[in-house]
This record gives structure tokens, sequence and C-alpha cells, in this order.
């Protein structure tokens, strides 16, 4: 699940780079970015992979 949202963060972070949109510091594509790498490392780290019970 988090690897999902992981690109779709850097998906919307690649549209902001190329179309040259000026926003605000908090969704700057630099930002955006980071928060996908947070979401990928979540990810690999193991959380968020599914809804599955450990036994």
């Amino acid at each position: 699940m988090l690897g999902i949202v992981a690109a779709v963060l850097f998906f919307v972070s690649f549209l902001i780079n190329a179309a040259d949109l000026s926003t605000n510091d908090t969704f700057s594509s630099t930002n955006v970015m980071l928060l996908g790498l947070t979401a990928l490392a979540l990810h690999v780290a193991g959380i968020g992979t599914g809804w599955a019970r450990r036994r």
C-alpha cells in the first residue's frame, strides 16, 4: 500500500517539477519527493505492506 502511495507522490513531484509550477514552500517538488521516499522506506521496512496477520 505504501509503495503505491510513494509512486503517486513521485508522480506528483514530477508533474510539479516538469510543469514548473510555482507552489508555496510546503508543496514544492522536493518536499513531495521526500514524502515519497519516506513512504517507500516504510514500505521496504515492511510497514503497510498488507493486512495479513502474523503467526
